[in-house]
C-alpha cells in the first residue's frame, strides 16, 4: 500500500507542486521584469472563459463557499477576531431586494462596473467579482478603495465610508475591513494586469486610468499587500476560479511580482519554477528523498543570510515557517508527524528563492 501511495505521490510531483499553478503556466513570463513581466503576464491570462452574470451564483459555491460552516463568505461581512454578525445560505438568501445588513448577498463588482462601462469580459470576471452583503455592497457603491480617519458609516465586520485620509485623494472612499485589504489589492492588481489594454478609468473616482492605477492608489495598494499576506483563503479562491475562468491571478501564486511590476523590484527578472537569482542555485541539495523522519536542505556553500524556510503541502496549504540564520549550511526539519504525501521546502531571502520537493514516505 506503501509503495503504491508512492507512486501516485511521484506522479502528481508534476503538477501539484508549482505552487498552485499548473506546470510551465508562466514559463513566458520566465527572465522578464519590470513591464516586460507584466505584458508577458497579461498575455499569460487575458484570455479566459468568460461566464455569463447568471452563472456567477452557481460559481460561487466553490469560489467562496466558508469551509467551518459551508456559508458564503462575504468579505463585507466577516470579522476575522471578532463576531460575525450574519452568515448567508448559498443559494437561498441571493438578493432580491434589501433593506438593511443581513437581508441577502449579490455579486460585488470590487472594481466597480461603471468604471469600464459595463464592457465585457471584466463584467463578468471572477477574480474581481465577491459574493457580498446587497446592503453594504450598495452603501460602497462605485466609490475608490480608501482609508477613512472619521468614518460617516460603519458596517458590522468595521467596513467603513468617510473622507479619504490617504495622501492624494480626498473623496468619499468605502474601507474594507483589514483582513481583506491584501486580498483586494491584489484582485486590483490583477486587473491592472488582465485589463492593461483597457480603460479601467471610465468615472473620475475610479482608481485607474485607462489600464493603470492612479500613483495615490498605487502606493496605498502596495503597502495593503505587504501588510496582509496571502492567505489560505486566497489560495483556495485562486484554484476554484482557475477551474472555471481558465486563467489564475499571478499575485496569489506568486506575491513577490507585485514588487517586480508596481513596486522597488522591478530590475529583478522572474523565474516561475521558483528558483530565482541565487547563486549556484542548481547545487542546493535536499535529503534524503523519500524521507521518514529528518529532511535536510543543503547550502552550496556558507552563506551568510537570513532566510525564511516555508513547509507547504500538496494542497497549497502553509504548514510552517520558520527563520534560519545561515551560518551554516544545513537546514534539518523533522517531518515525522507528517503524513505520507508530497510536500515543497521553499528557502527565501533577499538573493532570491529556492524550492525543492520532496516524498514523505
Amino acid at each position: 500500500m506503501k509503495r503504491q501511495l508512492l507512486t501516485v505521490a511521484m506522479l502528481c510531483m508534476g503538477w501539484v507542486l508549482c505552487a498552485q499553478a499548473p506546470a510551465n503556466y508562466y514559463n513566458n513570463a520566465y527572465n522578464k521584469q519590470g513591464h516586460a513581466l507584466r505584458v508577458a503576464l497579461h498575455q499569460i491570462i487575458k484570455s479566459h472563459t468568460s461566464l455569463s452574470y447568471s452563472a456567477l451564483w452557481d460559481a460561487y459555491y466553490t469560489t467562496d463557499v466558508r469551509p467551518d460552516n459551508g456559508k458564503v463568505w462575504d468579505i463585507y461581512s466577516d470579522n476575522p477576531g471578532g463576531t460575525t454578525a450574519y452568515y448567508y445560505t448559498l443559494g437561498s438568501n441571493q438578493c432580491g431586494n434589501y433593506n438593511s445588513e443581513g437581508d441577502c448577498y449579490n455579486r460585488e463588482h470590487s472594481v466597480p462596473k461603471s468604471w469600464f462601462n459595463d464592457a465585457s469580459p471584466m463584467y463578468t470576471d471572477l477574480f474581481h467579482l465577491y459574493p457580498t452583503d446587497g446592503y453594504v455592497n450598495g452603501r460602497r457603491g462605485n466609490l475608490p478603495l480608501g482609508e477613512v480617519s472619521a468614518a460617516t458609516w460603519t458596517s458590522t465586520n468595521n467596513s467603513k465610508l468617510g473622507n479619504c485620509s490617504t495622501s492624494g485623494y480626498s473623496g468619499t472612499v468605502f474601507e474594507p475591513n483589514d483582513a481583506y485589504k491584501g486580498d483586494l489589492a491584489r484582485t486590483y492588481f490583477y486587473m491592472a494586469v488582465c485589463y492593461m489594454d483597457k480603460n479601467l478609468g471610465a468615472e473620475t473616482q475610479s482608481m485607474f486610468t485607462g489600464g493603470d492605477l492612479k500613483p495615490w492608489a498605487l502606493a496605498m495598494l502596495l503597502r495593503w499587500h505587504h501588510d496582509d499576506p496571502v492567505s489560505q483563503k486566497e489560495i483556495n479562491r485562486n484554484n476554484a476560479v482557475y477551474a472555471l475562468q481558465n486563467n489564475r491571478n499571478p499575485f496569489i501564486d506568486f506575491p513577490e511580482l507585485v514588487d517586480r511590476i508596481f513596486g522597488s523590484d522591478t530590475m529583478n527578472a522572474f523565474n516561475p519554477n521558483g528558483v530565482e537569482d541565487w547563486s549556484m542555485a542548481d547545487h542546493w541539495m535536499l535529503f534524503p528523498n523519500p524521507v521518514n523522519d529528518v529532511v535536510t536542505l543543503l547550502a552550496p556553500m556558507e552563506l551568510q543570510e537570513v532566510a525564511t524556510v516555508q513547509l507547504w503541502s500538496m494542497t497549497g496549504q502553509l504548514l510552517r515557517q520558520e527563520t534560519w540564520n545561515m551560518d551554516g549550511e544545513r537546514y534539518t526539519l523533522n517531518v515525522s508527524d507528517l503524513p505520507t504525501g508530497v510536500y515543497t521546502l521553499s528557502c527565501l531571502s533577499d538573493k532570491g528563492r529556492i524550492v525543492k520537493k520532496f516524498v514523505k514516505m
